[in-house]
């Protein structure tokens, strides 16, 4: 069975590396960038199975990726899973308006970010 495929974004590169280590550890295959533009462009390369997003990036921010992913009817079905330091009633709200499946502060445990993009996967 194929390796199911993980866009992690991230422009923390201590933290890109430390998601990375773990969830090819769990037997995912990952693909790491750092900022918007970035993942854009990766995603158009490689449709990933699903996108692990942070909101506070480079150039393009997590919520227009994310919006840009939902509105293209190619990639909308591809699940976003924001991981984040913005944990404002307002950010949370601004995610679910642009799409995102899930909404998980930093800092996080890495057994629920497992479980929660293993949930994602196997619908």
């Amino acid at each position: 069975m194929a390796k199911k495929k993980i866009l992690i974004v991230e422009d923390e590169e201590s933290l890109l590396k430390l998601e990375s280590i773990l969830l090819t550890s769990k037997g995912f295959e990952v693909r790491g960038v750092t900022n918007g533009r970035k993942a854009l462009e990766a995603i158009e390369e490689d449709r990933p199975d699903l996108v692990l997003l942070d909101i506070m990036l480079p150039e393009i921010d997590g919520f227009e990726v994310c919006r840009h992913i939902k509105q293209n009817a190619a990639t909308r079905h591809i699940p976003v899973v924001m991981l984040t330091a913005k944990k404002t009633r307002e950010d949370m709200d601004k995610g679910r308006e642009v799409g995102c499946d899930c909404y998980i502060t930093k800092p996080f445990k890495s057994a629920m970010v497992i479980e929660t993009i293993q949930r994602y996967l196997a619908k």
